[in-house]
């Protein structure tokens, strides 16, 4: 990279729609493209796959947990050291401002 000066970094992520997302993540250009699937993606997936259980991990866990339930799946949420983390809460308490 260090042939490639000058250069600008970027990074394409749902958290781009946040104020503030690109300083914290300490790059030039942001752009607001998500590799999550929806609530309906969600579902199809466990759906297409067969699965009896269903671990949680970010996101709406308890919501999409229970609505699991709800469903007949064996569905928990579980806590994960996941580096989204963060982001979702910076963005919940920018989100009450």
């Amino acid at each position: 990279i260090k042939k490639m000066v000058p250069y600008v970094t970027g990074s394409a992520s749902g958290w781009m729609t946040f104020r503030g997302a690109r300083r914290r993540r300490a790059i030039d250009k942001g752009f607001v493209l998500s590799d999550h699937c929806d609530w309906q993606g969600l579902l199809s997936s466990i759906e297409a796959t067969g699965c009896e259980k269903v671990i949680c991990t970010h996101g709406y866990t308890d919501i999409f947990s229970r609505y699991l339930r709800e469903k007949g799946y064996d569905a928990r949420t579980e806590e994960t050291q996941y580096e989204g983390e963060a982001g979702e809460q910076e963005a919940k308490k920018e989100q009450e401002d």
